[in-house]
């Protein structure tokens, strides 16, 4: 029975629940709040750009990029495997493509006066349980120019662009059918010999490597033989440049491309790391400041210099696609800073799939599918990042914050980068904690610590993510550096 003490309550419960409605349509106003990150430094703006760097994008020519793939194409079929072989058609084939990329680079160098030291990085796979993609002892052949440093200190940093040349059809053990891989991957080939044809022309303090890699396909298996051996040989290599797919996809009717973004993909917390550490990174909230992140950021501030109308770097947050690989983890499984630039959107009947026309729908890597333009600008953002990096002082040592003291404050101390002797300039840059790009940053030297290479920031070390920055007297400067926790 409802009876009116009833009604009153349940009057009653209908006004507050209106009042209350009523007041949670109403905004909140917000205070305006002081925050300490925002007041400290400045919101990050795009570095000063160089002129010489300017002049090298300009001399990239899309035309020389569609050559080099329409080359590439006339190889026939690239497989790996094709290397042992013995009925192929002359002038095809994956060795006859190997004699062609050298001979470019040698053609390169022989302009410059010997500036590249064009070599194979050769090596032979065996099959076995991990090797099933070779069916016998098969033969590999990288081709790869160094182009020196012109600082004796400074050329022992080394910085390096690759692209894989071989490529494959529906079935990955096929050596016979077409499989032109025009987007897979002889965009990146032929992006990695325009930056060498174009650089080979100036100097860096630094040591650029120009890498055409082999054996993508069957197992990343060029890409772990050059990252051993770079392992091995102790290179200081604090960057690689992977480009796997940067052709552009066009298909017709496809809306969906975006010709103005490349992905950046590079990988976070590296499993393979003792469990002390990595459960400090965790303990910290630092998956996310990897070496190979703060690679990508420093794509992000290179393509906000140089290109910011023409080409968006999109940094991605996983190691590569979902079902896929790329060189870039061979070099991030050894411990050097790795990243992968690729296409926004792949066609995937335009890749490892056997040339054919069914329902008049086209299927195959075909050169008519490749845009030279979005190439030419993939290609002028790595030539900028090289050359920034290249020209950089390295990475800064040792990078930490002190967490010897509850405070507000953040005192960050760090050593200088090594084989550079030149006057180093530190640019400390900061985020928060749920952003991903940086966001602000500061001189250094406006926040004086108390010993050399120290900074006190006003910011409370908990709110953001903090790391420091190597530059130049000219604005050159080296990818960031996240700080780990030390009691100094």
């Amino acid at each position: 029975m409802f009876t009116p003490r009833l009604f009153v309550a349940a009057a009653f419960a209908l006004a507050i629940s209106q009042i209350v409605s009523s007041q949670a349509a109403k905004p909140v106003p917000k205070p305006a709040a002081q925050l300490d990150f925002q007041l400290a430094g400045a919101p990050l703006t795009a570095d000063v750009s160089n002129a010489r760097t300017a002049t090298m994008l300009r001399e990239v020519k899309p035309q020389q990029i569609k050559a080099s793939i329409a080359k590439l194409v006339d190889f026939y079929n690239r497989s790996t495997i094709s290397s042992t072989e013995t009925d192929l058609k002359p002038g095809t084939g994956v060795l006859a493509a190997a004699d062609w990329v050298k001979a470019e680079l040698d053609s390169y160098s022989k302009a410059c006066g010997g500036c590249l030291e064009v070599s194979f990085d050769e090596s032979i796979e065996q099959p076995g349980p991990g090797n099933t993609r070779f069916a016998k002892s098969t033969p590999l052949k990288s081709v790869i120019a160094i182009l020196r440093g012109a600082d004796p200190a400074a050329a022992k940093r080394m910085v390096l662009v690759a692209g894989h040349y071989d490529s494959r059809s529906s079935d990955v053990m096929d050596t016979h059918s077409f499989a032109p891989g025009a987007n897979d991957d002889a965009s990146g080939a032929a992006l990695t010999l325009e930056a060498a044809r174009v650089m080979s022309k100036y100097r860096f303090p630094a040591t650029i490597v120009f890498a055409v890699l082999t054996s993508e396909e069957q197992g990343l298996n060029g890409a772990r033989h050059l990252a051993e051996r770079a392992h091995k040989e102790g290179w200081q290599l604090e960057a690689v440049l992977n480009n796997d797919i940067v052709g552009g996809d066009t298909t017709p009717g496809d809306k969906l491309q975006s010709k103005l973004r490349v992905r950046v993909f590079s990988q976070g917390l590296d499993a393979s790391l003792p469990a002390d550490q990595i459960r400090q990174i965790i303990s910290i909230g630092a998956e996310n400041d990897t070496p190979s992140r703060q690679l990508a950021r420093q794509i992000l501030a290179v393509g906000r210099t140089y290109m910011p109308q023409a080409i968006d770097p999109v940094m991605e947050l996983r190691l590569d696609r979902f079902l896929r690989g790329g060189d870039h983890s061979a070099f991030s499984r050894v411990g050097f800073a790795a990243v992968r630039m690729s296409d926004w959107r792949e066609n995937y009947d335009h890749q490892h799939a056997n040339v054919r026309t069914e329902n008049g729908k086209e299927y195959g890597d075909l050169l008519k599918f490749v845009d030279p333009e979005f190439a030419a600008r993939v290609t002028r953002l790595n030539i900028a990042t090289l050359a920034t990096l290249a020209s950089s002082p390295g990475t800064p040592q040792h990078v930490r914050v002190d967490t010897s003291n509850l405070d507000n404050d953040t005192l960050l101390r760090w050593d200088p980068p090594t084989n550079f002797n030149q006057p180093v300039r530190y640019q400390i840059v900061w985020r928060e904690t749920a952003a991903n790009d940086w966001q602000f940053s500061a001189d250094a030297a406006k926040y004086p610590g108390p010993s050399e290479n120290s900074a006190r920031m006003p910011i409370s070390k908990d709110n953001v993510f903090f790391g420091i920055c190597a530059c130049t007297a000219q604005g050159a400067c080296s990818q960031a550096v996240a700080p780990v926790p030390a009691r100094d």
